[in-house]
């Protein structure tokens, strides 16, 4: 039977896939450490390494990677912009990963993140937990009538919009490829200029590609409205974290939510309590009263874990079985 290294695995996915596996039969080897150079070796035996969204999938380790005789590269994930495509392509391995495993729940967890940062929930969480009742400094705004701007209209992008749709606010998308059923919804198509200037809201779901790194950077907060709320559940690379900061203090940005960081790597799904965390444009940032970080959380439900791990051991089944899967990188 097939083995199967899997790296990065926190005890949620050693559940989701094991009972998923009952299915396939596959021998599951769980790392709780990420895939790099120093612990490729851990994959030997193995035809196959499953890997998620930060670990090193860079040319070096790719390389030792196939000398252990691995053939296949599964992403429990949608990103793949970590994978050395070329050099995989060289090595003769192949890569599959999970296109969509849950948007409802990176949708829902945006417009949760959306509405803390608007009601103060966090703050109110804090004050009520000393007795202290006050409501000042928790003044928030109605979304039924404002402005979002939502760039990507893909299958979260889409997701989200219909929720925001539901609460009653102006949508406004920028997408190269216009998707029939955001205008269905009456979402309005526009340039990314006219998104920045007009948004009371703005959320990314868009890919990382080398076009959209640091889509949000100093240029772009310079259009938008005095007090705009940036939400970013996609990839930390397309929001500038530096430039945020001065955005943050100058007012431009009013509120900012966090569920992805351009340096999350070193930091997130790892507990760091007991560290001092060392990323001085992190430290900035999370002093911030209008800033709200989750930890990379927002696939996180039970409902996705099961998606992911059904689609992957899918994958992995047509793989072993010479089949395709409709789900290949390469």
């Amino acid at each position: 039977m097939l083995n199967v290294a899997m790296f990065s695995s926190k005890s949620y996915d050693e559940k989701s896939f094991s009972d998923i596996n009952r299915e396939f039969g596959f021998n599951l080897h769980f790392h709780d450490f990420r895939l790099k150079q120093k612990t490729a070796r851990m994959a030997q035996g193995c035809e196959v390494v499953c890997a998620f969204v930060n670990d090193d999938l860079s040319a070096l380790v790719l390389k030792e990677l196939a000398e252990n005789g691995v053939k296949l590269i599964a992403m429990r994930c949608a990103g793949y912009d970590r994978v050395d495509l070329a050099a995989a392509k060289q090595l003769g391995l192949q890569v599959v990963r999970v296109p969509a495993y849950s948007p409802e729940a990176v949708a829902e967890h945006t417009v949760g993140m959306m509405m803390c940062l608007n009601r103060r929930f966090h703050k109110a969480y804090q004050r009520t937990r000393d007795a202290n009742f006050s409501l000042e400094g928790l003044v928030g705004f109605n979304f039924h009538g404002k402005t979002v701007g939502v760039f990507g209209s893909g299958k979260i992008g889409l997701a989200t919009m219909r929720i925001l749709h539901g609460l009653g606010m102006n949508i406004l998308c920028f997408d190269p490829y216009e998707n029939p059923q955001a205008i269905e919804l009456g979402v309005t198509y526009c340039d990314k200029d006219t998104l920045l200037k007009s948004s009371d809201i703005i959320t990314l779901h868009c890919p990382m590609t080398p076009e959209n790194y640091h889509l949000l950077n100093q240029e772009a907060f310079d259009k938008m409205k005095d007090g705009v709320m940036i939400i970013n559940t996609s990839r930390g690379e397309l929001l500038d974290s530096a430039a945020a900061i001065e955005a943050l203090k100058q007012g431009r940005i009013g509120s900012l939510g966090l569920d992805v960081y351009d340096n999350e790597k070193d930091l997130f799904f790892q507990d760091k309590s007991n560290d001092i965390v060392v990323d001085d444009v992190f430290r900035r940032l999370s002093a911030c009263h209008n800033v709200l970080f989750t930890g990379h959380q927002a696939f996180l439900t039970s409902d996705a874990l099961a998606n992911i791990a059904q689609t992957t051991l899918s994958n992995i089944k047509a793989f072993s079985q010479n089949q395709v899967s409709g789900n290949e990188v390469i």
